[in-house]
């Protein structure tokens, strides 16, 4: 198993002299969110359409579903307690998002993970899906856990490779229930991460 001992070697240098925090969602952020849902609309996957469709209807709604999901209130079946992130660049645009849950089902230990995480198609092939990435487990060290699942389609190389430079093990390779698509599941051991890492 990698343990994931200098994060700062695993992820961009050029990110560094940018102000990158990983906050809690807020209506502060609430136009730079829209803009970055109505890029999803016009790019995402159908599953992240749905989802920033949503968010584009009723903001508020959005942003009161995900506070009530990282407490474990009123959640779907079969769903678990959940928080969400932005990575937020000095102090005002979202270049991605993350997730993490705190827990696991049988169904998630199969596919799905503790952690997900997503880069603004806008700002896609700057580094910053490796850094969401190393902030959100940090997170999940401070969270309490010790082991983190992450999963990706085996086809998605630019995912894999983010996993993997964060200390991601290759465990197996499953088929997904939800897609028929081929699954790599990695693990990684979580370290709270020193300050002044990233």
């Amino acid at each position: 198993m990698l343990r994931r001992d200098n994060i700062a070697a695993k992820v961009s240098l050029s990110l560094h002299t940018e102000d990158l925090q990983l906050v809690e969602p807020s209506r502060k952020f609430e136009d730079n969110f829209l803009a970055m849902a109505a890029e999803y609309l016009r790019e995402g996957d159908k599953y992240e359409k749905e989802r920033y469709r949503a968010a584009i209807r009723d903001f508020s709604a959005y942003l009161r579903g995900l506070h009530d999901a990282a407490k474990g209130v009123a959640l779907p079946e079969g769903h678990v307690p959940a928080t969400t992130y932005w990575l937020v660049r000095d102090g005002e645009t979202i270049v991605a998002t993350s997730s993490i849950r705190h827990w696991l089902t049988p169904s998630l230990l199969h596919e799905g993970g503790h952690v997900g995480y997503g880069t603004r198609p806008s700002e896609r092939r700057k580094g910053y899906g490796k850094i969401v990435c190393a902030k959100t487990l940090e997170k999940a060290g401070e969270m309490g856990l010790d082991r983190v699942l992450i999963t990706c389609d085996t086809d998605n190389t630019a995912s894999a490779k983010i996993i993997q430079a964060n200390g991601g093990a290759l465990e197996n390779r499953v088929i997904a229930h939800t897609t028929g698509k081929q699954k790599n599941r990695y693990w990684i051991d979580v370290q709270t991460a020193r300050p002044g890492v990233l």
